[in-house]
């Protein structure tokens, strides 16, 4: 068991090292190599002679006569022209579609005002409905509350003449002798 623990970490600590080393050893590898670069360039520099120099005192391309300044002048004054038009071109393109974006956007909100009205006036039709609707609910309970005020007063006035709950023409037997034919 020791043994399998042991050879375990092992192991582990190899793997760990060559994980360490496949990460850091490229980078390693090309730092030494820059620098062993740099030595035997330094080395190789100083051993090397100057090279002498023989260029000539005329530049190696000439401008000819018609494009001299003048003509570069003309040349810059229309390019000023033309960037000028085309800027003014560019304003007016922009102008114009903020005049679009600002007309649909006042259709837009008109639209929005029409559909509010047309809300609001439901939400009114509605209110009034339910207004009319509990006056009418009110009246309602009112003349039911007054109705059963009067049915029970006539079940009062019934009691007093020997009315009860639940009895019926065949049980109620009459006061006097008399027979009905």
């Amino acid at each position: 068991m020791a043994r399998h623990a042991a050879a375990l970490k092992i192991g582990l600590a190899l793997l760990g090292l060559s994980m360490a080393g496949y990460i850091l050893g490229p980078p390693l590898y090309w730092h030494l190599t820059e620098a062993l670069a740099a030595v035997s360039q330094s080395s190789a520099a100083s051993s090397c002679p100057s090279c002498p120099c023989n260029c000539p005192p005329y530049p190696a391309i000439t401008i000819p006569k018609e494009l001299s300044n003048a003509s570069f002048a003309e040349v810059n004054e229309d390019t000023e022209k033309n960037y000028a038009e085309l800027l003014t071109e560019e304003l007016k393109m922009r102008e114009a579609e903020s005049l679009e974006k600002h007309k649909r956007a006042d259709m837009g909100l008109l639209e929005a005002k029409k559909v509010t009205s047309s809300y609001q006036k439901d939400a009114d039709k509605c209110n009034s409905g339910m207004e009319t609707c509990e006056e009418a609910r009110e009246k309602a309970e009112l003349a039911l509350s007054e109705q059963k005020n009067l049915t029970s007063k006539w079940e009062e006035r019934a009691r007093q003449k020997g009315w009860r709950e639940g009895a019926t023409k065949a049980n109620v037997k009459p006061k006097s002798n008399v027979q009905v034919a």
